[in-house]
């Protein structure tokens, strides 16, 4: 597929190029083809206009995935005018602060949704506009509520022989103009309102077209897991996936592992791309407690036995993903060594990415056939990459990054913004890394997680929680600084610890420390471990919410 001048262009080419294509199906529910997707986003280009939406408006969007969703952004984007989206995870006051914050004119919104907002929190809106079907929720403006109860009769007059190919005409885009607000919600607590320009979605959508639509081809089906509404999901399930004129189902329900799983079978995607917990969550429960047994140990400890034993997981393993994929892109949190390692032992074909929503988020990537373990690839192409460290190669330095890819700023935050890009265009990203001599970029953890041991050594609490998380009965943790001692904060494994009284899973948690102890360097030894009676919070790219805990 040959590159587009614009972000609009493409949009404009997968519509015209897969006409009578599927395009965008709500799992196990409607499907639209590429000339339907074109006539709703001419549906709504008339109710803009009518409505008097300018270039430069901002458009909120918040609801769980769906084609409707799509079709929102996508008809805000060709509109000229600027997609807010809202994770529909946030909660009521946080949807209220964005749309304000923003300064959003009008607000799509998924049934969920609307039950939670409250219309009158957000006054400055003219219009709330329900997903599923476009309705009106809530209108205050008298245009408006003409243009959407006379739709229909407007699209009729506007085309009389009916909607064709050559009626599209979408807004032309220039690469320094903002095209979208994505707020943040990351680690910290605190959202800010990253603004995109029509460069960054461009840069990573090229790389995209680039190094995956010679294997990844039209009509291949892909399954939209991610939120859309988060950088990482809408840059390449979303949108690379449409651009390329792919066949995208949505789950349009809240994703339990078991619907994910059930989905994967059906859709069976031709790539997939996914958060470490999803990966971690089927791997853990299906298949280390088959390769644990005395059996299947001792087969895997005979050099001749081995290999097909591997090959004979790695099948199940794949089929357990839907048996087509070409590859598992796993980003947005760090991937479990052990799991990883695992993975690689049986030549299954996964890597590992990295980005932020600072970069529209794509920073590096490598093919799987190229994956270095415990890395995340190479900068991709448009984009530039520093450590800030005397020893780059050796000691971890904070990563900074300069290219197409990068925000224009924070919205309304000057002073956030000066502190995240400097005077020469480069993004400080608040990770630190080192880099190989062939460009490979190792993550060790971030700058404001960092603890500081008794002894002045830099601790990294990524890397014990990476270790302390592969054993027995820990579902997940996190190592928070007490005084100056370390203490890890644990999730026991919900359905194992039913077997257990609390005494006993504290003398397995202390079992657990002095193993871990041993294998640490002194600066980093537990002074303890302490079972957290629930599920730790997270953002949603299941990154647990840090915060939150370092009081405990």
């Amino acid at each position: 597929m040959k590159s587009a001048n614009s972000f609009n262009e493409y949009v404009y080419e997968a519509i015209i190029n897969n006409w009578n294509a599927d395009a965008l199906t709500d799992y196990q529910g409607q499907t639209l083809q590429y000339h339907d997707v074109a006539r709703k986003i001419e549906k709504l280009h008339i109710l803009f206009d009518n409505c008097n939406i300018s270039q430069g408006d901002k458009i909120a969007i918040c609801g769980r995935n769906s084609a409707h969703w799509a079709v929102a952004f996508l008809a805000t984007l060709t509109y000229g005018a600027v997609a807010v989206p809202v994770l529909h995870e946030f909660n009521a006051d946080q949807i209220h602060n964005i749309v304000n914050h923003s300064g959003s004119r009008l607000l799509f919104v998924g049934d969920y949704i609307a039950k939670e907002i409250t219309p009158d929190e957000m006054p400055q809106l003219e219009g709330i506009i329900n997903l599923p079907d476009f309705s009106l929720m809530v209108s205050r403006s008298d245009e408006l509520t003409y243009a959407r109860e006379h739709l229909n009769m407007m699209f009729g007059s506007k085309y009389p022989k009916a909607f064709r190919k050559e009626n599209i005409t979408y807004y032309h885009d220039t690469p320094e103009e903002l095209a979208l607000i994505n707020y943040t919600s990351g680690t910290t607590g605190f959202s800010k309102g990253v603004m995109l320009p029509y460069r960054a979605l461009l840069g990573n959508l090229n790389f995209c077209i680039h190094r995956l639509s010679p294997i990844i081809k039209a009509g291949s089906p892909m399954l939209d897991i991610l939120p859309m509404a988060h950088m990482y999901g809408m840059a390449v399930e979303f949108i690379f996936g449409f651009c390329n004129g792919c066949h995208l189902y949505f789950l349009n329900r809240l994703p339990s592992p078991t619907l994910i799983a059930q989905a994967f079978l059906n859709v069976r995607p031709r790539l997939i791309v996914a958060v470490p917990l999803i990966v971690e969550k089927i791997i853990r429960k299906k298949v280390f407690p088959i390769i644990a047994t005395n059996r299947m140990r001792l087969l895997l400890a005979m050099p001749v036995v081995s290999k097909k034993v591997k090959e004979k997981i790695c099948e199940q393993v794949y089929e357990a993903f839907g048996g087509q994929a070409y590859e598992i892109i796993v980003g947005g949190a760090a991937l479990s060594k052990e799991v990883e390692q695992f993975l690689l032992d049986i030549g299954f074909p996964i890597t590992v990415g990295y980005g932020a929503t600072e970069c529209a988020p794509l920073i590096s990537y490598n093919d799987w056939k190229e994956h270095v373990p415990g890395s995340c690839g190479k900068v991709v192409e448009g984009m530039e990459v520093r450590i800030l460290s005397k020893q780059p190669h050796q000691v971890p330095g904070e990563i900074v990054t300069r290219g197409a890819n990068v925000m224009l700023g924070y919205y309304k935050n000057e002073e956030a913004t000066n502190e995240a890009l400097d005077a020469e265009g480069w993004y400080h990203t608040g990770d630190l890394g080192t880099i190989d001599e062939l460009g490979n970029i190792f993550i060790r953890g971030r700058i404001k997680n960092m603890l500081l041991g008794s002894n002045g050594q830099n601790v990294y609490p990524e890397e014990i929680e990476d270790k302390l998380s592969s054993m027995a009965m820990v579902s997940e943790c996190i190592v928070v600084q007490q005084n100056e001692r370390l203490v890890a904060l644990v999730y026991p494994d919900q359905d194992e610890m039913m077997n257990f009284s609390k005494e006993e899973l504290e003398a397995i948690m202390e079992q657990n420390r002095l193993e871990l102890n041993k294998i640490l360097p002194n600066y980093c030894h537990l002074a303890a471990i302490k079972l957290h009676d629930e599920e730790f919070k997270k953002t949603p790219k299941k990154s647990i919410k840090r915060y939150l805990y370092q009081n405990i």
